[in-house]
This record gives structure tokens, sequence and C-alpha cells, in this order.
């Protein structure tokens, strides 16, 4: 407790254990101590009989007046700190030098941290540095500040640190999109802890990103791509230009970030990212990693689809072709270029994919499929006599379905139109395109992401649940498929009759629940839906709902707001 007095040439307490021991007179000794370690005011002296007769401990007494020196020593260091003489960094490096032997002290740590604070403009010497690094007490009360002084150098310690944050952050994200629990809105403490640790130190925040690159390059999750750039933000929103300025995605990973809260890319801000784009110098093709990464995130990769899906339509009411629209071309090519981050990474090939194909086969194919798709809505409007006997088509292109197998950036596409058809509650197009999902690029359309967002759209059709046919296609045809070797596309299969239950077939819902029911081995979340359902159903059979329609589960795929933010900027050329 009294560690460190010895050094500064102060009696503590094993001094006087050994003068008890050794005197004749103890309490003559006693007296001699206390006037060798007291306070050294001659006129105390005799006033401190009179608090012996008021019945005040010496030690109140004592404690007191050291409370109050410390707490004037600390302002006067604040002082020294904020002021302007030349020498204010010495006099708080010389008060370092002495204060910082009592720094396990409790009473005295307060007083060395309060010095040792980079805000006052003092360098914590490397030889403190590894005292504190030594003792975990200490490491653990000392301020961020101290700590980044430690870490910049000792990136082991640092990713310790950072370390249960990133899994934190993952846990979360994941639980957002699995349906293994109630989504709940994410939390932005984990980027701001962040920030917090990063604060100005360009070299912490290059250490943070190459732990999200090695770990993305690890799991494969996207969403330590998702982490990049609300990191990136985050220090955006925070006006650290120290570190802003010097990393080459800020200004893109900006204006991105606009069309993510807009959930659209318009033409303006295409012919930024262009610019940006094409702004990547020879010799500085290493960027195009980190822009990948970014462009990897769910978030983005969301807005990009929904807006390539939006330009689709746009062409079709012109009569135009893909490959003649610049805006359109650009999409893909970031779209590309996101799905191929984890590739180039691990390669360190820093090169842009080729798109020749997904232009020139797949394209053509699917706009087949929209026009297939818009000539029987606008036929739906016509007057009865003046309807085509032609049926709607239930095949699929050759090709359509060949690509959604084999390319990622087509497969991505193939899915969103069924995201976006599913959402215009155009069965007959839904019908037609669910059993080509069975088979899909890396069994991307049995991902939670997915998952997620079709579960929310398909109870826009919940009355056609009512249907044996419209059942049969998205159950048997698609969801049953895989739902046995996938635990996902159980629980969100689960997770969808809890709230459309009563709009399914009565006979198809009692086949579903022998079908559903899940093994021994399975994960509590699993359980805990089937048995909420079974309730539901239970509840259902006593008292019938009204007929009303569905809560929707579509949450969508926001952007998290990692810290309050002034009106987002329609461009960004200048930074804030």
């Amino acid at each position: 407790m009294f560690a460190g007095l010895p050094e500064l040439g102060i009696s503590n307490g094993e001094d006087l254990k050994e003068t008890l021991t050794n005197c004749t007179e103890p309490l003559k000794a006693i007296d001699q101590f206390q006037m060798e370690n007291g306070i050294l005011l001659p006129t105390l002296q005799s006033a401190l009989p009179f608090l012996d007769l008021h019945g005040t401990p010496r030690l109140e007494f004592h404690q007191s007046v050291f409370d109050e020196l410390r707490e004037n020593l600390m302002e006067r260091v604040a002082i020294i700190a904020e002021g302007k003489e030349d020498d204010r960094y010495a006099k708080l490096e010389e008060l370092l030098e002495k204060s910082f032997p009592l720094v396990k002290m409790p009473s005295i740590q307060p007083v060395v941290m309060t010095v040792a604070h980079p805000h006052n403009g003092v360098q914590v010497p490397e030889k403190k540095l590894k005292m504190v690094m030594a003792d975990k007490e200490l490491y653990k009360v000392c301020a961020v500040e101290v700590k980044r002084q430690i870490w910049q150098d000792n990136q082991a310690l640092f990713g310790d640190e950072v370390s249960p944050l990133l899994k934190q952050y993952i846990v979360e994200k994941e639980s957002l999109f699995s349906a293994a629990t109630s989504p709940s809105s994410i939390t932005s403490s984990v980027v701001l802890k962040l920030t917090q640790m990063i604060g100005k130190n360009v070299k912490l925040y290059d250490m943070v990103l190459q732990f999200l690159r090695t770990l993305f390059l690890r799991t494969r999750n996207v969403h330590y791509c998702t982490l990049r750039a609300e990191l990136l933000m985050s220090l955006h929103d925070l006006d650290i230009s120290e570190i802003c300025s010097v990393d080459p995605c800020h200004k893109f990973t900006w204006c991105l970030d606009a069309c993510i809260r807009e959930k659209f890319v318009d033409g303006k801000r295409a012919r930024e990212l262009q610019g940006f784009l094409d702004g990547v110098k020879k010799g500085q093709e290493q960027v195009l990693g980190d822009l990948s990464m970014i462009l990897c995130d769910p978030f983005a990769c969301n807005t990009l689809v929904l807006s390539i899906i939006k330009n689709v339509q746009e062409l079709l009411s012109q009569d135009a072709l893909p490959r003649d629209s610049p805006d359109l071309m650009l999409l893909l090519r970031m779209l590309s270029l996101g799905q191929g981050a984890w590739d180039m990474i691990d390669s360190q090939v820093f090169k842009e994919p080729r798109l020749l194909e997904v232009v020139t086969r797949f394209l053509p194919a699917m706009m087949s499929v929209v026009v297939d798709d818009h000539i029987h809505v606008v036929e739906q409007k016509l007057p009865s006599e003046e309807k085509s006997s032609l049926s709607y088509p239930t095949a699929l292109p050759d090709a359509f379905i060949r690509y959604l197998q084999d390319n990622r950036v087509a497969c991505e596409m193939g899915l969103y139109y069924v995201l976006h058809i599913a959402k215009l509650r155009n069965k007959n197009a839904l019908l037609r395109l669910l059993p080509a999902l069975v088979e899909t690029y890396n069994d991307m359309a049995f991902g939670d992401i997915f998952l997620h967002l079709l579960m929310g759209h398909l109870t826009l059709l919940s009355d056609e649940f009512g249907s044996e046919d419209f059942c049969s296609v998205v159950f048997d045809g698609f969801l049953l498929t895989s739902f046995s070797s996938k635990e996902n596309v159980h629980r969100h299969t689960l997770r969808m009759l809890v709230h459309l239950h009563h709009k399914v077939l009565a006979s198809y819902m009692e086949t579903l629940m022998k079908t559903l029911e899940p093994p021994k081995q399975c994960s509590e979340p699993m359980k805990e839906l089937y048995t909420q359902l079974t309730e539901k159903l239970e509840s259902q059979k006593k008292s019938p709902p009204a007929a009303d329609e569905p809560p929707s589960l579509d949450l969508g795929l926001h952007p998290v707001t990692v810290a309050p933010t002034s009106s987002t900027p329609t461009t960004p050329s200048t930074p804030r």
C-alpha cells in the first residue's frame, strides 16, 4: 500500500516496525516518528492537542489535510498544463519523475495519472510504460491516452484489447439476420469504443484495419467489411482529420455512405464514385483491396443491387440496351469489385474483375425475364377483350439459371430481382423464379442475409399461403430442399410461420409441423421457435384471430449510425 515511499526518502510502515522492534522506550519512539514524518509546520504542533480534546482522531485530521492538498496539486497541474510558460512541460515531466514511484499507492495514483495524461503534453518515458504494462492493476486504471503509447509499440497487447470488441460486433450483426433471436437494433458501442481506443493515432488505426483484413480472410464474414466502413465514418463524424486525411478510401466511403442512407446511387454520386475508382494511380493499386472490402459490406451491396434493379427497370421503359448505360456499367463494376473482395485480398492481385460474361451473357437473359414480367403486369391491366391468349411462361432462360449457379455477381443480381418481384407481390414471377434458387453460387440463396429479407417480403403475399400450389413452391420447391442440412433455413422458416401460421392452408400447416419438428441435437433458439409456433397454433384453435395484415418481418438493410452527424452533404469533395 505504501510502495515507493522509501525511494523518496519517506518512512513507511516497515520503518516504524523496525524502530519499535529495536527501541527501549516505545512511546518516545512513536513521538519521535510523528515529529519527523508529520506535517512540518511548527505552529501546528501546539494546536494538535485541541483536536485530541474534541475527540478527533489524528488519522481523520491528516486524511482531510492530505485530500485538500491533493486536490490543490491536481488543480495546479491543470493550470500549468494550460499555461503558456516555456518551461511548463519540463515542470510536469519533473513532477512525473518525482511522483511516479508512488503510482501504486491508491491515494497518490490520481495525481500521477493526471500528470501523465498526454493532453498535458507529457510523454511517459519508455521505462515507465514498461512498468505500467507489467502491472495488470496499474495498466487497468491508467488513461486510454497512456495505453495508446503502450499499444502502438505492442501489437499483440492491442490485439488482446480489440479482439473481444470485434467478436461482440460480429455476434450482434449476425443476430440481426440469423433469426436465432429476436432482432434488435445494433448499438454503436463497439464502433465508439474502437474510435476512443484509436484516438488520432494513425498507427493504431492501421493495426485495426489489418486485424479486420486478417479476420475477413480467415472467416469470409462480410460483417468485418461493414465494420471497416463504419469505423472510418465514425472517425469522419468525430472530425479526426489526422486519420481521415491519410486514408485513401475516405472520400469514396463518405460518398458511398450517403448513397447507403438514401438506398440509391443517383447519377451525380455515380460519377463521383467513378472518379474515385478511375483515380487509382499506377503503383497504388493496393487501395483497390480496401475499396473492395468497403463495397463488400452487405449494406453497400444492398444499395448497389437495388440501384441496378431500378436502372434495369428504367432502361426497359426507355427501350434502351443495358450495355449502353454508363451508370449501370459503373454499378456492375462496383458490385463486382465488392463481390471479389476476398479473392483480391487473398491473392494480393489488385485488379478489377472482368465483367464481360455478366454483361454479354447474363444481362440479356435477365432482361428477357424482366420483359416477361413487365408484359404480364401490363396485360393484367388491359380489358379482357384486349388480352392476348399467351400464357405466362414457366421456364427460365438456360443462361439465367447457369449464371445463378456459376457467377457470384450474376447470382447477387438474380437474388435481389426475386426480392424485387416479391415486394411487388408478383406471385407468378415468384413461383417461376423460386425453384431456380435451390442451386445458386456458393448456396447464396440459403444465406442468412437473403433469407432474412425474403421471409419479410413473403409476408406481403400472406394471403397466397392459403393456396396449396403457392405453399408447394415456397416450401417443397425451395425452403424444405435444404432445411435438414442447414439449420439457419430451418430457423428462418419457423420464424416466418410464427407470423403467418394463421394464413397457411390448415392441412398443409399440419404437414409442415411434422416436417419441421426440430431434431434432438438442434440449438435452443430452434427449439424455442418451434415451441412458440406450437403454442400459437394451440391458441388459434381456441380463439381464431381476426383477419388482419400480419406484421412485416422486413427489417431491411439500413446503415448503422455510429455517431451523431450533421446533415449529409450532396458531394464529398471537401471533408468535414
